[in-house]
């Protein structure tokens, strides 16, 4: 897949992306944000940016508290 740099991605992306992990993987959400922060971020907070790390942490929480309520 294909970032542009120039850009914030948003919560809303990370989410997809991590769902898109946990069903094709069949995982746990804390799985699909290390997957997820290897991929995207290779593993350094700072590649895309701290606004787009930002959301991506936000997206890893509401995800995380919405599995806990299933």
């Amino acid at each position: 897949m294909v970032i542009n740099r120039g850009g914030v991605l948003k919560k809303e992306y990370f989410r997809s992306y991590m769902n898109l992990i946990m069903n094709a993987m069949e995982c746990s959400v804390e799985k699909a944000k290390d997957i997820t922060f290897q991929r995207i971020f290779s593993n350094n907070p700072k590649k895309l940016g701290t606004t787009s790390y930002q959301e991506f942490l936000l997206a890893y929480e509401e995800l995380q508290k919405e599995i806990k309520h299933l």
